[in-house]
């Protein structure tokens, strides 16, 4: 505020000086080329002077508010809000472009908006995404593109996608120039490591631009895999006795047997066909776990019903078989004091049955099974947390090696095919008790050792138990 003062004083003494050698300049002109006096010749010289003082005046302040304008206008970074507030023709100029400015401010935020949603839609995206320029440089890449290709956002920014992505059959890809189809790479995840496949497809766009997206197709390829194992088991498994059935009623048709020998061939004709029935049955039951939603909490079942149908069919299977197990169930006292289950009855008899069924089928004879139901009453992290309850079975056969308990639960997986066989197992019953399980919100708890028994174990949730003291409201 002051220099601008200590200006203006300036500017009026400059002003004051001038106009005094003005109008004396003028006054001695005046008098020596009209003939005037001296009054008349200062009147006039004062009113030409005035004249010019303020046709000079309003130039000043003309030249001054341009300058302005243009200092503003000159300013790249300067906004509509910094625009000088004038008065006449160039403040009316100044609110026009101030408008201008302002309107165009407004259009590029709403195109600065715009581009973030779509970048944030992209960034969200499951699938990864990059931005190249014409060099095949990276201009922008989302995080799910970053974990496929290990790209760092901020330091490969502008990179070759050639020099950072080296996989062979990607280098052909780009190499051949033909993006019509999609190419499948292996990586290994950024974030976890995890190895996985991964479809890739380049798309043009605009001028030389290019949009890389990648997708991971390891589950997809998993499912493929699965989907293919199971047909070909399905097969397997029903054509084997198939084939058995179809030799037995040729050899009826084309041979002359006596009545012990046709008893005989219809009895392992017989046994094939359960055998086929069986698998048709537990296959039906996989179908209809996984396609039905999950057992509500409206039905009470009561464990000692559960266990002593258990152990009904344990003692008759061990029977047929031959074997002469020792099974032993929790007692009668036990037993009534055991509560009752929020689920459903059929399923979770089925499930804990193919535990039994297993142990008494690969259980040698005069082997030990040993059937329990625990309710933990201290927090196990092998186990289970405090409240849950657990159905376990222990035998002393002869145990599982290590490599097969994770995939014990798959379909149609056996440790040992032929013993399966002889003893009349699908393959299909631990994936029965998983799925089970997962709908009772529960897990299946496997302990084996080779030479020292298994433990097969059902744990459940504690929310899904209800004991005798377990109020009514609860």
């Amino acid at each position: 505020m002051v220099r601008r003062l200590l200006a203006l004083l300036a500017w009026q003494g400059a002003g004051a000086t001038l106009g005094g050698w003005l109008a004396m300049g003028l006054h001695v002109g005046l008098s020596q080329a009209f003939g005037l006096g001296t009054h008349e010749g200062w009147v006039l010289a004062g009113v030409l002077l005035g004249f010019a003082i303020a046709t000079w005046s309003a130039v000043a302040i003309d030249t001054y508010r341009a300058r302005r304008v243009l200092v503003w206008l000159r300013n790249e970074e300067a906004t509509a809000a910094a625009a000088p507030s004038l008065n006449g023709l160039w403040g009316e100029a100044a609110d026009r472009m101030r408008r201008r400015t302002r309107e165009s401010e407004r259009r590029l935020a709403e195109s600065r908006d715009r581009l973030e949603e779509i970048l944030a839609a992209l960034q969200a995206s499951p699938n990864g995404v990059i931005l190249l320029d014409e060099a095949m440089h990276i201009e922008w890449c989302n995080q799910t593109a970053a974990d496929h290709f290990g790209i760092d956002v901020k330091r490969d920014m502008l990179q070759s996608i050639g020099n950072l992505v080296r996989d062979p059959a990607f280098a052909a890809y780009m190499a051949a120039g033909n993006y019509a189809t999609e190419v499948v790479m292996h990586a290994r995840l950024g974030g976890s490591g995890r190895a996985a496949r991964l479809s890739v497809q380049l798309h043009l766009y605009g001028k030389g631009r290019s949009l890389l997206l990648s997708r991971d197709i390891t589950a997809v390829e998993q499912a493929d895999a699965m989907r293919r194992d199971f047909v070909a088991n399905v097969s397997h498994e029903v054509r084997t006795p198939l084939t058995v059935l179809i030799g037995f009623v040729e050899t009826l048709q084309t041979l002359q047997l006596d009545e012990q020998e046709r008893t005989h061939y219809l009895g392992l004709m017989a046994q094939q066909a359960a055998r086929m029935q069986s698998v048709v049955s537990d296959l039906l039951t996989l179908s209809r776990l996984e396609g039905s939603p999950p057992p509500g909490r409206g039905g009470q079942v009561p464990v000692q019903a559960l266990l002593a149908h258990c152990q009904q069919e344990a003692t008759a299977l061990s029977s047929v078989l031959g074997r002469n197990h020792t099974i032993v169930f929790p007692t009668a006292q036990e037993m009534a004091a055991t509560g009752s289950i929020l689920g459903a009855q059929t399923e979770l008899q089925s499930a804990m049955s193919n535990l039994l069924g297993n142990a008494v089928r690969y259980t040698p004879a005069g082997g030990t099974i040993t059937v329990s139901w625990t309710v933990l009453q201290e927090a196990d992290s092998a186990r289970g947390p405090v409240g849950d309850a657990e159905f376990a079975v222990r035998d002393s056969g002869p145990g599982i090696a290590s490599e097969h308990i994770p995939r014990l639960t798959e379909r149609f997986y056996r440790v040992d095919r032929s013993r399966s066989r002889e003893t009349g197992g699908t393959g299909l019953g631990l994936a029965i008790v998983k799925h089970v399980m997962q709908r009772h919100g529960g897990k299946l708890r496997i302990d084996s050792q080779p030479g020292q028994g298994s433990t097969f174990a059902l744990v459940l949730p504690g929310d899904r138990l209800r004991t005798a003291t377990t109020p009514p409201e609860a």
